[in-house]
């Protein structure tokens, strides 16, 4: 068999991308950042069109099977279409969504032929919104302690209990929900993981609003909420190990929007127009200029160990140890570049709401404070420690000295 030139593959893929780019994406969207989830966005127009397009093209999940109505490419593949829609100054308009980044990936990997059948097309399409539904007011961290029930009744499943800090949820077309199903049970062990229908009498949601000013985060209560006995994820009492599976696919990801302000102009680039420069044009602050090259440098070694992540993973169904690693490093490269920011705008930094400071001033503020909660979504950050500590380096638990 002659050897495929991956190199002339690629190639001819970058052209076709770059073509296909240039003539389908509208150019009034160029540089817009990406929406989160649950946000206020565009529906109509060029956003539209866009979304429209990626759609039908299977690129906004390039790398999901084509029955699905994925884009069908390889990993290679998939990252130059990202290098060529950062040429055009593209974004993904069904990125930021948990259906694409969370579920999809555990359905696919999880889930019946049916399951894939009903919901993988509507999350490539955009057409699908998803929450989660996993900590609750007396199981955050601790998530196995989890209590709401799910009992059997014959031809459903009927939820009765309350989650909280459900990202999205009052915006959700459907919840991946982590119930308890066998009280006698222990308790990593009487879990279970149902996809529920949100459009039912028996569920509430309930904004909270956040320091930031927004609200993307809700209580959610289930009072005798159905669904079909077909909706159970994976076997009965296994929840534990696909809501952790879930929670791999969302460490896996390249960042946390959460965690800083929206992603602009580079640093060093914002830098300039607010601080002093020297004569050759650099940053005159040697200290700033070395904490703000420091986070830059952690940006690219957390990029780097994404793709040593995908490519650890091919043909290998376990995460690897830099999955693990991931969560951790975006929040800390967030949270520094959120602080570096409000350092350079100085007393622009100081504006809430009002005359004398810009939209982006403020949505720089609004991003400085809530991302503050990026140290606990998703699995608090002292967990992940732990988590790094006891199975990758294999550290032994402390004990208390009597």
């Amino acid at each position: 068999m002659p050897q495929i030139d991956e190199d002339a593959e690629l190639k001819a893929f970058r052209n076709e991308a770059r073509a296909w780019l240039d003539m389908n994406f509208p150019s009034s969207l160029r540089g817009r950042p990406v929406a989160i989830q649950g946000s206020s966005v565009e529906t109509d127009g060029d956003a539209a069109a866009w979304k429209q397009r990626m759609a039908d093209k299977g690129w906004g999940t390039p790398t999901w099977p084509t029955e699905y109505g994925g884009g069908g490419l390889s990993a290679p593949a998939a990252r130059v279409l990202q290098q060529e829609m950062a040429r055009v100054g593209a974004y993904n308009p069904v990125y930021i969504s948990l259906g694409l980044t969370m579920v999809g990936p555990t359905i696919l990997e999880y889930g019946t032929p049916e399951q894939k059948r009903r919901h993988i097309r509507p999350i490539v399409r955009g057409e699908r919104v998803w929450c989660l539904g996993y900590s609750e007011p007396g199981a955050g961290s601790d998530l196995a302690s989890l209590q709401t029930r799910c009992e059997d009744k014959g031809d459903h499943w009927v939820i009765n209990g309350s989650k909280i800090w459900t990202s999205g949820a009052h915006h959700a077309d459907w919840c991946g929900v982590l119930v308890r199903t066998d009280t006698t049970a222990k308790k990593h062990e009487g879990i279970s993981f149902i996809l529920m229908d949100m459009h039912q009498p028996g569920v509430e949601t309930r904004p909270i609003q956040m320091i930031g000013g927004a609200s993307p985060f809700c209580e959610v209560f289930f009072t005798d909420a159905r669904a079909a006995k077909e909706d159970l994820l994976g076997d009965l009492n296994v929840g534990w190990t696909v809501g952790k599976r879930l929670l791999q696919h969302e460490a896996s990801q390249p960042g946390d929007s959460r965690a800083g302000p929206p992603r602009g102009e580079p640093l060093q680039t914002l830098a300039k127009r607010y601080v002093e420069v020297d004569s050759e044009g650099r940053i005159a602050d040697s200290d700033l200029r070395a904490r703000l090259t420091h986070n830059l440098m952690h940006e690219k070694a957390h990029a780097l160990t994404i793709s040593r992540a995908h490519a650890e993973s091919r043909g290998n169904a376990s995460p690897t140890n830099a999955v693990s690693m991931l969560k951790a490093s975006a929040t800390i490269i967030a949270q520094t570049r959120a602080e570096l920011t409000l350092e350079l705008i100085g007393m622009a930094g100081l504006g809430w709401e009002g005359e004398g400071f810009s939209d982006e001033e403020l949505q720089f503020v609004r991003g400085w404070l809530g991302g503050k909660a990026g140290s606990i979504a998703g699995g608090s950050f002292e967990v992940q420690q732990n988590i790094i500590s006891k199975r990758i380096l294999g550290l032994p638990e402390l004990t208390q000295q009597s």
